[in-house]
């Protein structure tokens, strides 16, 4: 017994440490971010999805089957109901979610994703946060092992040659140049730095942030989907957008690469307000009228702007309107199972316009139902 009291004595000085954090602090009395109307608020809206998610079993891509492993739409929509219940505090939400992972302490650990690859390392994301919010040494434990597995050696049967290359460059040796990596690999990074204050974790994100925006990032602000797949993909975007938000939100500002990454969001920003509809959506390809209204991707772009006029980084009277009206007309896409509909399913990149024009549109797909929940929480932040 005195062995775990210590433990938790020990797990609150951790805790204790975190107001010393570049945590930017938000602006809270931003108009347009207030007086909804009835039943659109942050805290109605991010309380009828974050229920949805607690009775939802494990999903697996809106595959009938269940998954082998925890997906990172599930490990996105958790991350996401973990913060909507720290901003809103609830006590109840919070105990739901982590009964959730209780099972994978457990019987069903194998739902833990090996950390081999960005789309499972994220998933470090959710202990990490469990344990800020309960003290718990255990979600600690499992989320640094996580995150220092992303920048270890390479190993194991996903290792590539690349993969020693950007190893030796001090990035993850997970890195593949893709446009959806950009959250997957800082999500985990920022969040280890919340719950340890350790700048290493902080500081490996930007330098991979770097890497990315240096690679990848277009004259107009936005992205291809790869180097070889010269189409700006909605929600690809979205992980970009999504992912300088919440690495700038803890980033220090005498961290090197910071001006670096500003520069890149708010040049994304800039050229995202030019192609946002008159509706508030964007499209599943960007700058295409052609293509079609895009839950996910308008969910992520929103996000990015509530964070940045919150914080400061963008104009309150340019950015909070566009946001407002994103926010409106994303939520009137839920139907009356709360669930998010026109969704793109998950996409692999291919060199072809009707490709991404073609891709299947979604109900309730955990891509959609994630930023929704960010959305949320960014507004009552």
């Amino acid at each position: 017994m005195k062995h775990i009291a210590l433990k938790k004595i020990m797990a609150g000085l951790v805790i204790v440490s975190l107001p010393v954090l570049t945590i930017a602090q938000s602006k809270t009395n931003i108009k347009e971010f207030k007086n909804w109307p009835k039943g659109s608020s942050p805290q109605e809206i991010g309380k009828r999805v974050s229920d949805h998610y607690i009775e939802t079993p494990h999903t697996n891509f809106n595959r009938p089957v269940p998954p082998r492993v925890i997906t990172y739409p599930e490990t996105c929509t958790w991350y996401g109901a973990l913060t909507f219940a720290k901003q809103t505090n609830d006590k109840k939400l919070l105990e739901q979610l982590a009964q959730r992972f209780e099972p994978l302490f457990g019987s069903r650990d194998t739902l833990i994703p090996k950390p081999d690859h960005v789309d499972y390392t994220v998933f470090g994301s959710v202990p990490l946060e469990l344990y800020m919010q309960t003290k718990d040494q255990r979600y600690l434990t499992l989320g640094k092992h996580i995150a220092d597995k992303q920048w270890g050696p390479p190993e194991g049967p996903r290792v590539k040659p690349e993969s020693h290359y950007y190893y030796n460059k001090g990035m993850t040796w997970q890195t593949r140049m893709w446009i959806d990596d950009m959250f997957m690999i800082t999500a985990v990074q920022s969040q280890a730095y919340r719950a340890t204050g350790d700048t290493a974790y902080i500081n490996r994100a930007a330098r991979e942030m770097v890497l990315y925006l240096d690679s990848l990032q277009m004259p107009n602000g936005l992205f291809y989907h790869a180097p070889d797949v010269p189409f700006f993909w909605g929600r690809g975007n979205g992980w970009m957008a999504a992912g300088m938000s919440e690495l700038l939100r803890s980033l220090p500002k005498n961290n090197p690469n910071y001006n670096r990454i500003m520069t890149g969001y708010k040049t994304m920003m800039m050229s995202l307000l030019k192609y946002q509809a008159e509706d508030g959506m964007w499209r599943q390809l960007i700058d295409d009228p052609a293509s079609w209204a895009e839950t996910s991707c308008t969910g992520m772009f929103a996000f990015a702007f509530i964070t940045g006029v919150k914080n400061g980084w963008l104009d309150t009277k340019v950015y909070a309107p566009a946001a407002r009206k994103a926010w409106l007309k994303l939520i009137t896409y839920i139907n009356e199972n709360d669930d998010i509909t026109e969704v793109c399913e998950g996409t692999n990149k291919k060199n072809e316009r009707q490709y991404y024009i073609d891709r299947k549109r979604n109900i309730g797909d955990l891509h959609g139902q994630a930023p929704v929940l960010w959305c949320a929480t960014a507004l009552l932040r």
